[in-house]
């Protein structure tokens, strides 16, 4: 399988951050349980860049991996 690996700038899609059944996400979770732990203040909300377009800044998915692992 491929790593994906985190960009230094910019945003990150749901499909650059999640599992999905052809690559690791960068935070190995299903898309319906990302979106739960938003609403439950687990995980930052997303930005959106567009009316059907919503995204995660870099700098927030890379500090929220760091959390993760320190846990």
């Amino acid at each position: 399988m491929k790593t994906k690996t985190i960009p230094e700038i910019g945003f990150l899609r749901l499909r650059d951050i999640i599992d999905d059944r052809d690559n690791p996400g960068i935070i190995p979770v299903s898309r319906s349980s990302r979106y739960k732990g938003v609403a439950e203040g687990r995980y930052l909300k997303p930005v959106k860049l567009g009316e059907r377009v919503s995204a995660w800044r870099v700098e927030d998915i890379r500090k929220l991996v760091e959390e993760l692992g320190q846990k």
